[in-house]
């Protein structure tokens, strides 16, 4: 009985952990106008701004957080900004509970994402239920690639 409970645990486990190490360190491109780091924050996954399609202002100066309801919050730069944290695992690869800050607003918003192929995250960005919220593709891009890199 043991054995069976360690192998049903292991057949869980082992898929959710190769997802997430399919995902770490890798750059995911959402909208076409920002690409996102996803990296490991004590255990569970995170996301920060890698590249900017459009990084500075008219004026040369590197984009800022604007629109954050913080004012003491709105000269810090885009770049590096984590806008992803505390997504937990929920089964193969998917994930829940995690949060969202959207810098062309100031909101943060609820979060769950998918890993529907190797390449695609489909992400599910909601204020109080996931089927009133916005559904995002993320593709997986490389690094470096292009101009705009943080």
């Amino acid at each position: 009985m043991k054995s069976l409970l360690l192998a049903a645990l292991l057949l869980i486990a082992v898929p959710c952990a190769i997802a997430r190490a399919a995902l770490l360190d890798s750059v995911w491109l959402m909208d076409g106008k920002v690409a996102v780091q996803i990296f490991d924050c004590n255990g569970l996954l995170c996301g920060r701004v890698l590249w900017l399609q459009i990084p500075r202002d008219p004026q040369g100066v590197l984009n800022r957080d604007k629109h954050n309801p913080d004012p003491a919050l709105r000269q810090r730069g885009l770049c590096g900004l984590t806008v992803l944290w505390n997504l937990h695992p929920d089964g193969p690869n998917r994930w829940r509970d995690g949060w969202f800050y959207n810098p062309d607003d100031g909101r943060t918003y609820k979060v769950t994402a998918e890993l529907t192929s190797d390449d695609l995250i489909t992400a599910r960005i909601y204020t109080l239920l996931p089927l009133l919220g916005q559904t995002r593709v993320l593709q997986r891009v490389l690094h470096g690639t292009s101009d705009g890199w943080c």
